[in-house]
């Protein structure tokens, strides 16, 4: 290939997903993963979630040759760090201290959604083709054009990391917990799997939700009804509620997502004496599960794990899924067999000083990370330790 083949390549971004025509983005977004569904971002923008007023502006990048849209990626301009994922809460108060703009930054990323998966949905030739210096010139010129100070890619897939490849930008690893189907095809093959004490340990936990009268219904898409789809939102209030916070999503996005995406929605509620007292929502792709939203209105013992997990579990293999997703954070997952999993950030930082000052503390924290994820595959409860 020449140096120069993609020398036509341009950016530029759009204000409204409505903007950009469905069948280019389904061409290049397939409709396999609920998170990179055209759909998913229309629920977002038209319930309003997603808009200058939450902090969240949508600018969507549009890649093209041309006329002709060869790339896209989901993105918005920010004026906070909430429902990221990815921490950069202290690299905006040293640039406060020093009465430094850190915000608006530019992000690429699915709101509130800490899942890893594609983030640049190019065209086959045009990945090939491109460079990551291009791609890193192209993203710096358009943060500068935008007003923001930096940009930010959270959680990209392997394909993507190739692309994002580059010595003099900022990249960023965490660990998640996810649990693996290695061909079990039972909640008890799973369990089979896993040494006798924690096997033990976790019938014991689902016997004692049993006992506390609790069972679960699943309810798929358009069949759940308006009363379940009211209940599940009041709890999943409640769990920022709690903290004191208010809720990313509106009931209007749920409500949304069961018109426009009923094939990815399965939604399992916690039932006591015939009254529903949890609930958790989880979206299915080709290939895993994600559990996403959840919450309740009073603590009954286990019940967070086994609505959850175990659930979550049986969910999976019941779709025969080989992989579920069910969150950030938790080494409560670890001792019940979800496997340590790294994940990636890319971090492009305008002002030189705090470049490097924040390039030493990501050295530093990948050091840590990959030490804490290698004691952690130590600890996994599996009578053969899996390994990813």
């Amino acid at each position: 290939m020449s140096e120069n083949a993609l020398n036509d390549l341009t950016l530029e971004t759009r204000p409204r997903i409505a903007e950009i025509p469905e069948r280019d983005w389904q061409r290049l977004a397939g409709v396999s993963n609920p998170f990179l569904r055209y759909e998913f971002f229309q629920a977002l923008e038209d319930s309003g979630c997603t808009r200058a007023e939450t902090g969240w502006t949508p600018n969507h990048l549009v890649f093209k040759r041309g006329d002709r849209i060869v790339g896209l990626a989901p993105a918005y301009l920010k004026t906070h760090s909430m429902g990221e994922y990815v921490f950069d809460w202290a690299w905006a108060e040293a640039y406060q201290r020093y009465n430094l703009p850190y915000y608006p930054k530019l992000l690429m990323a699915i709101p509130f959604t800490p899942s890893a998966g594609p983030r640049l949905l190019l065209d086959n030739d045009v990945r090939q083709q491109l460079a990551p210096e291009r791609l890193h010139d192209l993203l710096d010129t358009l943060t500068h054009q935008l007003g923001a100070h930096s940009w930010h890619l959270l959680f990209p897939d392997a394909q993507d990391q190739r692309l994002l490849e580059h010595q003099e930008q900022l990249h960023r690893i965490g660990c998640q917990f996810h649990w693996h189907s290695h061909q079990y095809r039972s909640f008890e093959d799973y369990l089979a799997a896993l040494n006798s004490r924690k096997r033990k340990s976790i019938r014991k936990e689902r016997r004692q939700v049993a006992e506390q009268g609790i069972t679960f219904t699943r309810f798929q898409g358009r069949d759940i009804p308006d009363h379940v789809l009211s209940a599940f939102y009041v709890f999943y209030q409640a769990t920022y509620l709690k903290r004191g916070q208010r809720a990313y999503l509106n009931k209007a996005f749920f409500e949304q997502l069961r018109e426009r995406l009923p094939e990815h929605m399965h939604l399992i509620m916690a039932v006591k004496q015939g009254e529903m007292i949890a609930g958790a929502l989880f979206l299915a792709g080709q290939t895993t599960l994600y559990g996403r939203y959840w919450g309740c209105l009073e603590e009954y013992s286990h019940l967070h794990f086994e609505t959850c997990y175990y659930q979550g579990i049986e969910l999976a293999l019941a779709l025969g899924l080989s992989h579920f997703d069910a969150g950030a954070q938790g080494e409560h997952k670890l001792v019940r067999g979800f496997e340590p999993v790294i994940t990636h950030s890319w971090h492009s930082v305008q002002h030189p000083g705090f470049r490097d000052a924040i390039a030493q503390f990501t050295r530093e924290e990948a050091e840590q990370v990959q030490a804490y994820f290698a004691e952690a595959n130590t600890l996994l409860p599996f009578k053969q330790q899996n390994s990813q």
